[in-house]
């Protein structure tokens, strides 16, 4: 007996050291180095670094380019939050409440856009985008609407605003799986039972679909906050270089050009840490105000 149990967590010990070794070496070691070139003046690009201590962090608090960073970057998050959130559920309702024959044609067509590139991604909006040739401006133009027409990744107003739809569109199908996981194992007969009573459709879902699939929409909100302020910066940099006249600029674009294009890494470094805490503070502050009390069916 007593052999068996060394025999079985020998076992495990094996199973864990390879994810634990390559946790180290790409989540730790990365973390602890961010930190670590945050306390100095480097290129990246040469073997000679100088301490400088806490002045990347003085400079931090000093750029007036950081809390614009900051601020679309929750900007992204409240607005994909928000659109992907509800048409993810939405659809999610209609697809699983309706008994939809072709529902898993629409499935794989919702899906799609998650097996893309982001940079295929970014490519096609910005044809979608584009002033002249694009199918907004063109549509805009074709319906007699030529004043709304403008150059949308151009124009400072614009072009953030602009970056949330493929953001959204690129989302739901996830989003809606997930939701549509935890609606299929709702019993039948609580909706039943609840139409019996009379209420209406709109009770249901509010009562009955929400409670009862929490967990999904917790989870998927802090996946979108999470990802939001840690990738962001890859749609932006495709689409618009965090232009026009810094119009975009969310903290991973800032992150590389101040590190990759400009040459401070350390100051990309401090940037990093940054991200890191914001990104822990956000999730846990979410945690507060989305827990509550686990529901059983």
């Amino acid at each position: 007996m007593v052999q068996s149990k060394k025999q079985k967590y020998l076992f495990l010990s094996i199973c864990l050291v390879p994810p634990i070794i390559l946790f180290c070496i790409f989540s730790l070691y990365p973390l602890f180095s961010g930190f670590y070139y945050s306390f100095f003046d480097w290129s990246g690009a040469s073997s000679s670094k100088t301490f400088i201590g806490i002045k990347n962090y003085i400079r931090l608090f000093e750029d007036p380019i950081i809390p614009k960073t900051i601020w679309h970057d929750y900007f992204l998050v409240v607005t994909k939050v928000i659109g992907i959130m509800i048409l993810a559920a939405f659809f999610a309702v209609v697809l699983t409440q309706l008994k939809i024959k072709e529902a898993p044609f629409y499935r794989i067509i919702f899906f799609f856009p998650n097996i893309m590139s982001v940079v295929v991604i970014g490519v096609l909006w910005m044809f979608i985008y584009n002033p002249d040739i694009g199918i907004i401006n063109s549509g805009l133009k074709l319906m007699g609407l030529d004043n709304l027409a403008r150059p949308w990744l151009g124009d400072e107003k614009w072009a953030l605003p602009s970056l949330v739809l493929p953001a959204v569109w690129a989302g739901i199908g996830l989003f809606m799986l997930m939701l549509m996981g935890g609606i299929s194992n709702v019993s039948e007969s609580i909706y039943e039972a609840a139409k019996i009573d009379g209420a209406s459709e709109w009770r249901q879902f509010w009562n009955i679909t929400v409670p009862l699939v929490w967990e999904q929409i917790k989870t998927s909100i802090l996946y979108i906050a999470i990802t939001t302020l840690n990738g962001s910066f890859i749609i932006v940099q495709i689409m618009t270089q965090g232009g026009p006249n810094n119009s975009t600029h969310v903290m991973g674009s800032y992150l590389y050009e101040q590190a990759f294009v400009q040459f401070n890494f350390g100051y990309g470094a401090t940037i990093g840490v940054m991200i890191m805490i914001l990104s822990l503070v956000t999730v846990f502050i979410l945690q507060f105000i989305l827990r509550r009390e686990k529901i059983e069916y």
